[in-house]
């Protein structure tokens, strides 16, 4: 795989990169099909709109951004950019567009499609979920707002050259510009389809949607003009919908399907898993994902530090594993393992109930006390809380469980005094990018424990928000070691606090036909999730 090319230079950090080869090009021929199916039907392909796993992958296959990641993994490299530069201050970003990418209209892609585009997401008549991500960008609030027609910090320099001005240096901006919310658009096709361009949608991707068929299937074709030659690998891709993953799992054993996109039912996990045949077809991968306990610091006794570290030290994480059959591994901090920033050594607490009931002794709660845990009530939420429940009953807490829908779990979190404990399993987090600080601001910051917010622990370390707006002002990619390793920092000292008990780290599980191709990491890949259709290949094309 190529990788990114930095050169320091006296006032910029400047990133170029040649022609993106395909990362699996060798003895693979071009052509074939493959079919893969989901029980429900896709509800847009608009890039401004969105936001869910399902289409989260097909949506990068139809369309372009600036940034993108190498297949499989998430290391950050341009994608319709040929180059950029970032100003000594981290406040300027300039970018070098390639020049002859074309729309599938058959339209050259220029800066003005980029400005148009990321404008249009934070307009808010798109009513794009996305909007925000694109806060630090000069003019933002007016433009959010409805008061501005356009964002007064980003600038066509020329048809091939676009800048953007922050209001502040930001860490995340290249991740953000690889967001589908920053996919590039061509105005007129938009202007044409109105609302309905989410069921028309032209972009510069290695795909092109050739039939849509609502409510039975939709089929994606080679995209005979994409700039980056030798990709997509396929001819086309087949998206058959309103297919039970039961179902489509009895498909794929009869050589129907290659990929079930639902993954496999849990009422089949352990028979797949432990069926021979299937062995070489099953692919694990991790997600940027946590499960967690919060424990809410404004709402006694867990406004003593004792007391959180008595609750991660009381329950039992491996047996939570085996309520969901292991498709998780156990998590010991904030961030996931694929994270960036991830502590590899941090041994986290030790589950030992005899030192919990210790801790809670010292906190002067040697005869224990009577608390309120919520959850989401979808199965297996409920069971989790009743494990999680077993083991804190263990060391003296009776906590009595408050089983609810999850707008209301949510609504309670958001709440000063509502929660004392919540099990995040069905609501937890899932970053929007492979940054660190994705993890922290909404979830752990200050400006999260707020009426309404994530922050569901109510936990709010000036000192630490202060290293986190320090780590995300170094925007010099050759310096992101060391803003990596303030992260990791950061995270240990939360550990320290302990306003969490974070349990796992969900596992993706994909099973594919043995007649498609591509590095295992394609099918579980951490950011065009599920699977990174333009890498995939057929084996039997001849």
């Amino acid at each position: 795989m190529r990788r990114l090319l930095l050169a320091g230079v006296a006032a910029a950090a400047l990133c170029a990169s040649p022609a993106l080869s395909p990362a699996f090009a060798q003895d693979i021929k071009q052509g074939g099909s493959m079919t893969v199916t989901y029980k429900d039907d896709v509800s847009t392909l608009d890039p401004a709109i969105g936001y869910d796993w399902q289409n989260w992958s097909m949506i990068k296959s139809l369309f372009d951004g600036l940034m993108d990641y190498e297949p499989g993994t998430t290391e950050l490299r341009p994608e319709l950019a040929e180059s950029y530069e970032i100003s000594e201050d981290g406040t300027v970003f300039t970018f070098k567009l390639r020049q002859g990418v074309k729309f599938h209209n058959g339209r050259e892609l220029t800066a003005e499609d980029v400005k148009y585009s990321i404008e249009r997401t934070v307009n808010p008549k798109t009513q794009s979920p996305g909007a925000g991500f694109f806060g630090s960008i000069k003019g933002f609030e007016e433009a959010s707002a409805g008061n501005a027609e356009g964002l007064s910090g980003v600038t066509v320099v020329d048809p091939y050259t676009i800048r953007f001005e922050l209001s502040r240096p930001d860490a995340t901006f290249l991740h953000v510009l690889a967001l589908n919310f920053a996919h590039v658009v061509p105005k007129e096709e938009v202007e044409k389809h109105g609302a309905d361009f989410g069921k028309h949608p032209v972009g510069s991707g290695a795909f092109r949607l050739a039939e849509w068929t609502l409510g039975q299937r939709l089929v994606f074709e080679r995209f005979q003009d994409y700039w980056n030659e030798g990709l997509p690998k396929l001819d086309q891709i087949v998206f058959e919908v309103g297919q039970e993953p039961v179902v489509a799992l009895l498909r794929l054993q009869n050589g129907e399907v290659d990929v079930p996109g639902d993954g496999i039912p849990p009422a089949k996990f352990i028979e797949v898993m432990n069926d021979p045949k299937f062995k070489d077809l099953i692919i694990q991968g991790g997600q940027l994902h946590t499960g967690y306990v919060t424990m809410n610091v404004k709402i006694p006794p867990f406004d003593r530090i004792e007391v959180r570290k008595a609750v991660n030290m009381a329950i039992n994480k491996d047996r939570i594993l085996r309520i969901i059959n292991g498709r998780a591994v156990v998590a010991n901090q904030p961030l996931p393992p694929t994270m960036p920033g991830y502590a590899e050594d941090y041994q986290g607490y030790p589950y030992d109930p005899e030192g919990a009931k210790a801790l809670l002794a010292e906190a002067g709660l040697g005869d224990g006390f009577e608390t309120e845990l919520f959850v989401m009530n979808t199965d297996p939420q409920p069971r989790i809380a009743q494990a999680i429940q077993q083991d804190l009953k263990a060391i003296g807490i009776e906590a009595s469980i408050k089983s609810l829908a999850q707008a209301n779990v949510i609504a309670a979190g958001g709440e000063e005094d509502q929660a004392p404990m919540i099990w995040s399993g069905g609501m937890a987090w899932i970053a929007d990018f492979p940054d660190p600080s994705n993890f922290y601001g909404p979830i752990l910051g200050c400006d999260g424990a707020v009426p309404g917010g994530w922050n569901w622990a109510w936990y709010c370390n000036e000192e630490l928000d202060a290293a986190a707006a320090e780590a995300d002002s170094i925007v010099d990619p050759a310096m992101a070691g060391e803003r990596e390793a303030m992260w990791r920092d950061i995270y240990l000292k939360i550990m320290e606090d302990a306003p969490w008990a974070p349990i796992f780290n969900e596992e993706r599980f994909t099973i594919r036909s043995e007649r498609i191709g591509g590095d295992d990491k394609l099918f579980v890949d951490p950011v065009h999730i599920p699977v990174h259709y333009d890498e995939v290949y057929a084996e039997d094309v001849q």
